[in-house]
């Protein structure tokens, strides 16, 4: 069904690869207009470019979610060009890997920047923006499968994804009377590029999907799939949840798999 986001205004963070490119192309099939955000400029280009190719509408504006200023000022912008802001994805992330008796304060902090303060200055602005609209507004935040299972040298990176799931559940609470809805999607193993890097061996994949109960990795599109669903009017009296997006890899614990 096409047009389920017919003459929406939406906020993509992160958009220019992976999970919030394939976003971004889904809202824009469904009759959004798209803004994508990001610091790569050139990759944001090239999505905003494909969108707009295939009859889209896109923008591409090159962001660090991470800088405060940056981030608000870019939202406000699009609010005031388009005259309105219908909804927000949270979807940049950062991460850092090691043991956590040898990471640095540095490098903990790194993982809350963008995951944690970033989306908190994201939904406060929108927020502001949609409580002023009659139609209120849908804000999505991507978390991780990290976020619900602690994952070795991932310390900070799991905390910060666990973190962003509990502040959109106190959105929710603060947002449905205004009709602001804030909900989570929560990836498990998706072929993104950093996860494709971890999986660049046939032996490291292999024993991945072992893990997961549909036994292969998840494409991005199935994750955007999700989000699009949750930012639509078909998740009208959906406020505060978790979906997970993952294969199944959170609802077991693999005890007979054999390992290469």
């Amino acid at each position: 069904m096409a047009g389920r986001l017919a003459g929406k205004i939406a906020f993509i963070t992160g958009g220019g690869t992976g999970i919030g490119a394939a976003t971004a192309r889904r809202f824009a099939e469904e009759g959004a207009t798209v803004v994508i955000c990001g610091r790569r400029k050139e990759m944001l280009d090239e999505v905003a470019g494909a969108i707009r190719a295939a009859g889209g509408v896109a923008e591409a504006v090159q962001v660090d979610v991470s800088n405060e200023q940056q981030y608000v000022a870019a939202i406000n912008d699009v609010a005031q060009r388009h005259g309105r802001l219908d909804i927000l994805v949270n979807n940049a992330m950062a991460y850092s890997v090691g043991t956590v008796d040898r990471t640095s304060t540095e490098a903990w902090r790194s993982n809350f920047s963008t995951t944690v303060d970033g989306a908190f200055w994201g939904v406060r602005t929108a927020l502001k923006l949609m409580y002023k609209q009659p139609t209120g507004g849908a804000i999505v935040n991507v978390s991780s499968i990290c976020g619900l299972f602690g994952a070795a040298y991932m310390a900070g990176y799991s905390a910060a994804k666990a973190a962003l799931i509990n502040f959109s559940r106190a959105v929710a609470a603060e947002g449905g009377a205004r009709n602001v809805r804030c909900n989570v999607v929560v990836p498990g193993t998706i072929e993104t590029p950093p996860m494709a890097a971890m999986l660049s061996s046939e032996k490291d994949r292999r024993n991945t999907e072992k893990l997961i109960p549909m036994r292969r990795v998840g494409r991005p599109e199935e994750v955007a799939n999700a989000i699009l669903f949750l930012a639509s009017d078909e998740a009208s009296y959906v406020n505060g949840a978790a979906l997970s997006v993952d294969g199944g890899q959170a609802t077991t614990l693999i005890t007979s798999a054999t390992f290469d």
